[in-house]
């Protein structure tokens, strides 16, 4: 390439053309030779006449220069100019391989359309040169495969970030994939350091010139979240130091509804060359329940998204007294005063220690109880040392009991004095007591205390040397209000007065419920160790991308218990949220022991950045110009000779003016027309429809089989459907069809966002789809076949309920033929609806569960019922069905379960009401 200046030309030869224009323009201007002169004696008769249409006798400057300009700017396309062409003398030009390196990780997700952009113009300028080039992503690392520029050109699209980091056993099998041959490297790095890079860039270097490209952009990290003292704490951390930035992070979660919204929204501030800067978010427990992640807007990568598990979910926690069968002192009792407390924050559970003890609480509350039986003990012992939390109250019985006196009890924090304290009695010389300041080391640390709170008794606990440590409250004059110790991975708490108001003013102030709530909160046990696990087996829920996406894990398999926690993130491993028997556990691609530091690369390695200006060839621009130029020259051409002017010619062109204004109006007003027609036809009658799919023959097969289904039910119910539409997700309004049949193909395309946000509003608005990956023959229900993978994708982003089996008594079996097969072109029993709730209960005498109303929104299945029910206008069927009656048979119950169908979307669960009758009528007497 030859450069001049901001311009290059690869063709540079052919600007030796643009010598020929002056030649061009000195011939065109050339003047004719002079007439010779003759004496004519028939001129005579043309004297007086004038002509009114004149032709110039030469061409004029101004369509000379238009002809002079198209002509150069062939010539100049021709030669293949280049705005800001790269410059190829320096290190990164090469005529050998070119081995593209790219960290590929959660870093270089936020540019990754800006790095796909430079890595074209990198393969552009590779194959203008003729250099086979060769790719290797270092979070995949596979044996490099070296082939032209243009094939791999054609496949940036499919090349991914990865929502985790190189790791050293990745490094090594890069470094070993190395071909032995020599070859020039570009390493497109995320800028983030890390030491197992140094031996694979030496290996390169040992092969051809190495050049780094790397962005400046900062990039930013967010720490899965944490409990401090009752609010939720989060740390974000920035790759580099720079000036005071602001940023947003945003809570999401689902609302009310079940709808995903953003739940909270913050200002994060990164102060003057500070790396790191904290949030901490003062949330209710029913809004923590909601949660699903934490992310920096605008970050777009999976290092700027936390996901937090059970540690932000409502605690269960088990109320137990020792004076709860007093008759008649309910509303005094400890247990509602705690009830009162708790319900808003917590789970409560209601028993003896016997039944809580095995449902695993989190928090055990124990009112004024003294004595504990030894198998009762040696349970809570274990408990606590699984990590629970153990909360006491005392009171008469505990102050009249021997509990803790000579000895440490192991389920009490301190030993206790006898008899108790009595102040601002009628017996007593002393005032009620207030209570102190909490200090910085307690989880009532920031509390607010009311002045109205007072002490009047309390259990004394004896000076020890461990007393001070184990002191999280006190009262003005130094004794202890509020007492904890550790046991395990447990603890136990001991508030030294009554859990009701016989004591204290405590119990009746907001400051006892944000007490009780931040020492519920902060009951989660430590996080488990990898040998805790082992044995388990952890089956992922939501998986991140790189670009810190949340998706459904779909048929990953599920993760054994010590690998959780130890084993580095990887194909085997996404980070994302995983479900073991008893609670949830969280793997995030940034942990709080992450550290972000810049790469430093060695003095001799030529680094990149993406601030230069990129490559943009003008040959394109050139020649639609030249094009232009040539066709305002044939306009001018036939101006000047007369041929555009006249009456005609002006009339003419009117009309055809006219008929380019009115036509494209024209067509939107008979558009509107039609769509409103359909519309409202859609609207005042039943139109069963299919989703189109974009292959004509299935789409044919899918209108035929709605068809079919649509006669069934006008000659055989009293429904009375028009004739079925296909529809188009991304055009057309989906409210008008109470159903919608979908056929699955493996190569069909994704719906849009915006095509997902009307299937959402669609099935919460009482539609159904009926899903038919038409593949029964070959596969059950899951990924078993191309088409089962397809189904996973498309209906990723869908608003779907839990899913089972069709029951022997779902609604779908009775709503108007009895059936208990569902039948297609294919007979597998493998249908997919709405699961049940779990309080569905049979009623007693009754043979069906009572359900609740709504209709299912999806059936999945492959059972092709469409070629089933397809028939031609005749009414023919247009697909065989095995063989004689057997065929016919099948057909016929395809046909019932269609009818059934529609019957299920029209009447919901009308039928399964019908199980109240004969109790309703035994009531009445009749």
């Amino acid at each position: 390439m030859t450069v001049l200046g901001p311009l290059g030309f690869t063709a540079p030869w052919l600007l030796l053309g643009l010598i020929a224009l002056p030649v061009l323009w000195v011939i065109l201007r050339a003047v004719p030779p002079a007439p010779i002169r003759r004496m004519f004696p028939g001129v005579v008769l043309l004297l007086g006449l004038k002509d009114e249409e004149q032709v110039t006798d030469r061409t004029p400057w101004w369509l000379l220069l238009m002809r002079m300009l198209a002509v150069a700017a062939v010539i100049i396309g021709l030669a293949g100019p280049v705005l800001n062409p790269q410059d190829e003398a320096g290190d990164s030009a090469g005529s050998g391989p070119l081995l593209v390196v790219m960290d590929a990780s959660w870093s270089s997700a936020s540019d990754w359309r800006a790095r796909l952009e430079a890595l074209d113009t990198l393969l552009t300028r590779a194959e203008r040169d003729g250099r086979p080039v060769a790719l290797m992503r270092l979070t995949d690392p596979q044996e490099p495969q070296f082939q032209a520029a243009g094939v791999l050109k054609s496949r940036l699209t499919g090349i991914q970030p990865e929502p985790w980091q190189p790791d050293e056993e990745r490094m090594a099998r890069a470094l070993s994939l190395l071909p032995e041959e020599d070859f020039d490297s570009y390493w497109m790095s995320d800028g983030l350091a890390r030491d197992s890079r140094a031996a694979l860039l030496s290996a390169l270097e040992s092969r051809g010139t190495v050049t780094v490209f790397e962005s400046p952009r900062a990039h930013y990290a967010l720490t899965p979240p944490r409990f401090e003292d009752g609010h939720v704490a989060l740390t974000l951390r920035r790759l580099r130091p720079g000036p005071e930035t602001e940023l947003s992070v945003a809570a999401h979660g689902l609302d009310p509804a079940g709808n995903p919204a953003v739940l909270a929204r913050n200002p994060v501030i990164f102060e003057q060359s500070a790396t790191e800067a904290e949030l901490v978010l003062n949330l209710p427990a029913e809004l923590r329940a909601r949660l699903t992640r934490f992310e920096i807007e605008g970050a777009r990568s999976a290092g700027a998204v936390a996901l937090p598990d059970d540690s932000l979910r409502r605690r269960e926690v088990a109320l137990i007294a020792g004076n709860e069968n007093r008759e008649g002192l309910e509303l005094l009792s400890p247990l509602h005063f705690l009830h009162k407390a708790l319900v808003p924050t917590a789970e409560l559970l209601d028993g003896t220690l016997e039944a809580v003890l095995p449902a695993n609480p989190d928090v055990i509350v124990l009112a004024d109880v003294a004595t504990l039986a030894p198998g009762e003990e040696a349970g809570i012992l274990e408990w606590l040392e699984a990590g629970g939390t153990l909360l006491r109250f005392a009171g008469p019985r505990l102050a009249a009991s021997d509990v803790s006196r000579s000895e440490e009890d192991a389920l009490m924090p301190v030993r206790l004095r006898a008899g108790g304290r009595s102040v601002g009695g009628a017996m007593s010389w002393g005032e009620p007591k207030s209570l102190a300041p909490f200090p910085e080391d307690s989880p009532f640390y920031g509390l607010d205390i009311p002045e109205d709170v007072t002490v009047s008794s309390q259990v004394m606990a004896q000076p020890d040397p461990t007393l001070a440590s184990r002191v999280i409250a006190q009262l003005t004059d130094g004794t202890p209000l509020v007492t904890r110790k550790r046991v395990g991975q447990g603890q136990v708490v001991l508030f030294h007065v009554t859990a009701n108001a016989e004591w204290s003013s405590l119990p009746l102030s907001g400051l006892f419920v944000q007490m009780l709530e931040r020492l519920a909160v902060s009951a989660m046990p430590a996080a488990p160790e990898a040998e805790d696990l082992e044995g388990t087996i952890w089956q992922p829920i939501r998986v991140l991308d790189a670009f810190g996406r949340v998706g459904d894990a779909g048929t990953l398999p599920g993760v054994a218990g010590e690998d959780l926690l130890s084993t580095p993130l990887g194909p085997e491993l996404m980070p994302g949220l995983y479900q073991g028997e008893e609670r949830s556990l969280a793997r995030n691609t940034v942990t709080a022991e992450t550290v972000l530091e810049p790469a430093l690369w060695p003095e001799r390695i030529s680094v990149e950045g993406l601030s230069r200006p990129q490559e943009t060839p003008l040959a394109g621009w050139l020649l639609a110009g030249a094009v232009a130029l040539l066709l305002a020259d044939v306009i001018a051409s036939l101006a000047l000779s007369g041929r555009l002017g006249g009456p005609r010619a002006r009339g003419a062109a009117a009309a055809i003016l006219a008929a380019l204004l009115i036509l494209p109006a024209q067509g939107r007003a008979q558009e509107e027309e039609e769509g409103d027609a359909a519309a409202i036809l859609a609207a005042s009658e039943v139109t069963l429809a299919h989703v189109l799919t974009g292959d004509r023959q299935l789409d044919d097969l899918a209108q035929a089989g709605l068809r079919g289904l649509s006669d069934t039910l006008f000659f055989r119910t009293s429904v009375e459907p028009a004739e079925p539409v296909g529809v188009d997700l991304e055009t057309d309004e989906l409210a008008f069809f109470p159903m919608l049949y979908w056929p699955v193909t493996a190569g069909q395309p994704t719906p849009s966002a915006e095509a997902y946000a009307k299937l959402n509003e669609y099935l919460r608005s009482g539609g159904m789809i009926l899903f038919d990956t038409r593949d029964a023959d070959v596969a059950g229900f899951g990924a078993a076949s191309p088409e089962g993978r397809k189904l996973q994708q498309l209906a990723a982003p869908l608003d779907i309920p839990p899913l089972e089996p069709v029951p022997q008594d779902h609604v779908l079996t009775r709503t108007f033929y009895l059936l208990q097969d569902f039948p297609g072109r294919y007979a597998s029993r493998d249908v997919w609806v709405e699961a049940a709730p779990p309080d569905a209960e049979l009623i007693e005498g009754m043979p069906f569960r009572n359900l609740n109303d709504n209709v299912t929104p999806v059936v999945i299945g492959g059972n092709d019922w469409a070629a089933a029910w397809a028939t031609d206008e005749r009414g023919n069927p247009l697909v065989r069905m095995g063989s004689g009656f057997a065929g016919e048979r099948q057909r016929e119950i395809a046909y019932r379960f269609g009818v059934n169908l529609v019957m299920h979307v029209l009447t919901g669960n009308y039928k399964s009401d019908q199980v109240h009758v004969p109790a309703l009528l035994d009531r009445l007497g009749q």
